[in-house]
């Protein structure tokens, strides 16, 4: 099974990251905590205390435009919040 993890790198996830070392990933979906776990140490050579998995569920979205009313949905997703060992850090701009 083929699992994607794409860092989650907004304001409210850099401000908690530098001050409790936890970082935020969104996943897929199927994939389950040791996994998540197995994937981060080995892309990102750090070592995982604790992972807290959440699922989102999508929400509807509507407009009103000139030609009627369009209606849509936004997409569900899962998000890991993983905590690392002390003095650990990643870096998400290092391949800049």
């Amino acid at each position: 099974m083929d699992i994607q993890i794409i860092p989650i790198v907004s304001e409210k996830a850099t401000a908690i990251s530098e001050k409790t070392n936890r970082f935020s990933f969104k996943v897929s979906p199927e994939a389950n905590k040791y996994q998540i776990k197995d994937l981060i140490e080995e892309l990102y050579d750090v070592k995982v205390v604790e992972i807290k998995t959440m699922n989102y569920n999508g929400k509807k979205k509507q407009r009103y435009t000139r030609t009627g009313i369009q209606r849509g949905a936004t997409a569900a997703f899962k998000k890991a919040i993983v905590t690392l060992a002390e003095g650990q850090t990643i870096d998400f701009y290092s391949n800049l």
